[in-house]
Order: C-alpha cells, then sequence, then structure tokens
C-alpha cells in the first residue's frame, strides 16, 4: 500500500506500520541495521535530528523505497484520511 508522508511524523508512522506489518519489533529492526532500539524508536516518534542514512537503512530493512514526486490536491485528501 502506498503511503505519503510530508513530515517527520507522519514518516515515522508509516514506518512503524510497515514494522508491525512484518511482525518485527523494534529491538530487532534496530538489530538488522546494527543500531539501537532507541534510534528506530525516535525515528518512528517523528525525531527531527535522525540522520538521513538511517532513514535509508531502516527503509531498506523494512523493503520499503522512497519515491520524491511533485504534490497534488488528492494526496492531501488522502493524508487527511489516513491520519
Amino acid at each position: 500500500m502506498e503511503q505519503v508522508a510530508r513530515t517527520q511524523k507522519q514518516l515515522g508512522a508509516a514506518l512503524r506500520r510497515q514494522r508491525k506489518h512484518l511482525g518485527l519489533t523494534q529491538s530487532a529492526l534496530a538489530a538488522k541495521i546494527s543500531s539501537r532500539q532507541a534510534t528506530v524508536s525516535d525515528l518512528e516518534g517523528g525525531d527531527r535530528d535522525t540522520r538521513l542514512q538511517t532513514v535509508f537503512e531502516l527503509l531498506a530493512a523494512l523493503d520499503l523505497e522512497l519515491v520524491v514526486r511533485p504534490r497534488t490536491q488528492r494526496d492531501a485528501a488522502q493524508l487527511e484520511a489516513i491520519f
């Protein structure tokens, strides 16, 4: 399922949903990227200080990819429905 995220909190929520969908704990996901559980928790919580490299490592570990495209009005309505 495609998810749109425009803020750190929205990205964190999307990553949390995928992690849970895969049946992973924060600790198990952290181990997959050689990181700490607190790092995963911070990212899922929308921490602004998370390194971009860590975001990409988590995306890869969760079998997700980042797509950059122009915003559309339809996306705004979808975001309201999700969050």
